[in-house]
């Protein structure tokens, strides 16, 4: 190890160690004459690798795999541990040189954003020191709780008399036993306190009792509350993936967003033509919408707008349309960054890669949570019509149906068959009106119409 001091007010150290060490910065120091350099004396750290935040929703992460082991060495810029986000599963790299020392977050657990999931060190002679601030750092697992104590028996009811110096009975009673010549002091009383009653006095006389005026006590209701029903035979409970729970949690702060619907009708028979002309040259259906919705939204900023906070509103400079995606296991919105600007044989290029890293897991979050406008079309399925819910952090999202053979009147009055498809678009009412929508979808039925201008 060498040194070299540079004084001036303060001393400047910087030392270089050979080995596998790195460079470790160092505090400047007051200058003292008389304390000899040899004192100072570097300690190596042992870094902590952090649950990144892989997009802005996410709150926590679950360890897919490690990539590395405990005891190997590592460079900046490796892959160390693949982490499962809320949308795709991400290779974490290191952005320092050294040792995986141990590994506190094991495969298949998961730990909140920030939390230390492994340890790395410098040199092997700090691997012991990792291991056991790894040990104090790991989970423990809950105490279990001690079984509740047993409540004391109840106390021995105490005994009450139930002998009267005066038979108790009801005037009822008492006429019935001069009836019925009964000594009504010879009468059991099964009414409160001992009282006798009518049908103690017929029970004694050998008579059927008549029916009793009293309602009989209605059955207890069922507990009224929130619990849940019990589970039908043979089904089975499933926990949320990751990604289930991130859907779960978007379309649940979707209802908090003041929404409408705005349908319109669009004659498809040239677009038809036009997607049989660049299918072959491998442009997709979904290419060609999110290039017409892109176009569309140029001249109708406002519909690419956004509102968070619902004090104001941000008018997006960028167009990027995200278009819903099935995947195994959940949903998820590949991001078309800058639709307007792309031809529609690049952008066709840009969908499919974007469609085989989501079904990979392998999305960046820039590639899926950027999105200014989504897209959403079930019209391959069949689907002639549906509504989309709204994803938190847009302004409006379109669900596109089928196109079908449909009969139209025309302005002549003789009826013609045409291919119709139904357009849906859920808006933010705060910042989009009902005009606003109408006009943009106007925009988008006139592109469609007139497809030539999707080429250019």
């Amino acid at each position: 190890m060498a040194a070299s001091l540079s004084f001036s007010k303060s001393v400047s150290v910087s030392v270089s160690v050979s080995g596998t060490a790195t460079l470790l910065p160092c505090r400047s120091f007051r200058a003292f004459p008389r304390r000899p350099a040899s004192s100072f004396s570097v300690r190596a750290k042992i870094r902590e690798i952090f649950m990144p935040a892989l997009s802005s929703t996410m709150t926590e992460g679950k360890i897919v795999s490690w990539i590395k082991s405990e005891g190997d060495k590592l460079s900046k810029g490796d892959s160390v541990v693949v982490v499962e986000s809320d949308k795709a599963d991400m290779d974490v790299e290191t952005f320092y040189d050294g040792i995986l020392a141990a590994i506190v977050v094991s495969d298949g657990q998961t730990a909140p954003v920030g939390a230390p999931i492994g340890l790395l060190v410098d040199s092997p002679d700090e691997l012991a020191e990792a291991k056991a601030k790894a040990a104090k750092s790991a989970p423990s697992p809950a105490p279990s709780s001690p079984p509740p104590p047993t409540p004391p028996p109840p106390p021995p009811p105490q005994s009450v008399s139930h002998t009267p110096t005066k038979t108790v009975a009801t005037p009822q009673a008492k006429k019935l036993a001069k009836q019925h010549k009964l000594d009504i002091a010879t009468v059991v009383g099964t009414g409160p306190f001992g009282r006798v009653t009518p049908a103690d006095v017929e029970a004694a006389a050998g008579i059927a009792p008549s029916k009793s005026n009293v309602a009989p006590a209605p059955p207890p209701k069922a507990a009224s509350g929130s619990a849940a029903p019990p589970p039908i035979p043979g089904s089975s409970v499933v926990p949320f993936t990751t990604m289930q729970s991130a859907v779960s949690k978007n379309m649940v702060e979707s209802l908090s967003v003041p929404t409408f619907r705005v349908g319109y009708p669009v004659t498809t028979d040239a677009l038809d033509a036009l997607y049989e002309k660049v299918k072959p040259k491998g442009v997709t259906m979904t290419a060609i919408l999110a290039k017409a919705a892109a176009m569309a939204l140029v001249q109708h900023p406002v519909v690419n707008a956004t509102c968070k906070d619902g004090k104001n509103f941000v008018y997006n400079t960028s167009i990027n349309v995200a278009v819903a995606v099935a995947i195994n296991g959940g949903l998820i919105t590949p991001v078309l960054q800058d639709a307007d600007m792309l031809d529609l044989y690049l952008l066709s290029q840009k969908w499919k890669e974007l469609v085989e890293k989501a079904r990979a897991k392998q999305l960046q979050p820039h590639e899926y949570n950027s999105g200014t406008f989504t897209l959403s079309n079930l019209g391959m399925f069949g689907v002639d019509r549906f509504d989309a819910i709204l994803p938190p952090g847009q302004g409006a999202i379109m669900a596109v149906g089928a196109s079908k053979p449909t009969v139209l009147a025309g302005k002549d009055g003789f009826f013609s068959v045409k291919n119709k498809m139904l357009v849906n678009v859920t808006a933010d009412h705060r910042i989009i009106y009902g005009a606003d929508l109408a006009a943009f979808l106007q925009t988008f039925a006139k592109i469609i119409e007139n497809p030539e201008s999707l080429t250019l």
